[in-house]
C-alpha cells in the first residue's frame, strides 16, 4: 500500500473518485495505484501529482518518508 499517497489525498480532503476524475483516470485504476497493486505510467503519475500537488517522481522512489514527500510538495 502507498500509505503516503492516501495521506496526500486525505490531506487535501479528497475522495479516490475526485482524484481519479481530476487526473483523467478511472477510480478503479486510481485505487489500484493507491493500494500499490499497480505502478502508474509517467503520464498518470504526473496527472495524479498535479491533482494532489506533489512531485510526481515520488511514485518511483522507494525509500522516501511522508515527511520527505511533504517537503517536496509543489505549491
Amino acid at each position: 500500500m502507498r500509505a503516503w499517497l492516501k495521506e496526500m489525498r486525505d490531506k487535501r480532503l479528497m475522495t479516490q473518485e475526485e482524484v481519479a476524475r481530476l487526473s483523467g483516470i478511472s477510480r478503479s485504476h486510481y485505487t489500484h495505484i493507491e493500494q500499490g497493486n499497480k505502478t502508474p505510467s509517467v503520464e498518470v503519475a504526473k496527472a495524479i501529482a498535479k491533482t494532489l500537488k506533489f512531485n510526481w517522481v515520488l511514485f518511483f522512489e522507494s525509500n522516501s518518508s511522508f515527511r520527505e514527500q511533504t517537503e517536496m510538495e509543489v505549491v
